[in-house]
């Protein structure tokens, strides 16, 4: 049914339950599979005085747990006969999941969600929330 399938996974302990969702929908089939993880490129300095490189350390820090994600996700669905692609994106995780979902022509985004709910997912937004109202393919969000 989906040929194409994304698959937004972060730190969260929800990870294994989408990727247990993803060899449900894609195994025994001939489904593309990427994994995306996005971590910011920015890192607010509200201090009055950080060590040179302080800002870029910890950013880069973000880049190597970001591809530890994607490799630990990869290793766990290639155990299970689905050999996937791994993406690392850098911005605002809404918009870079859209765009890269849009520009490869996804045709299923499966995302977590952390659970937030009321005045939290009004005040802080939500990453699946914001995914599942301005996509144009299917998401699936995984609880």
């Amino acid at each position: 049914m989906f040929d194409k399938i994304m698959v937004a996974i972060d730190k969260s302990e929800i990870t294994n339950k989408l990727l247990n969702a993803t060899v449900e929908i894609a195994q025994n089939k001939q489904a593309q599979v990427t994994l995306v993880n996005v971590s910011q490129d920015y890192v607010s300095n509200g201090m009055t005085y950080v060590p040179e490189n302080f800002l870029e350390d910890i950013l880069n820090e973000m880049e190597k747990e970001s591809l530890e994600q994607l490799h630990q996700a990869k290793s766990k669905l290639k155990s299970a006969g689905i050999n996937p692609e791994t993406v690392h994106l850098k911005g605002d995780p809404a918009h870079e999941l859209l765009n890269y979902a849009r520009d490869t022509e996804q045709q299923l985004i499966i995302i977590g969600s952390r659970g937030l709910r009321g005045i939290k997912e009004m005040m802080l937004g939500s990453v699946s929330h914001k995914v599942s109202q301005l996509s144009s393919c299917p998401v699936l969000i995984v609880h």
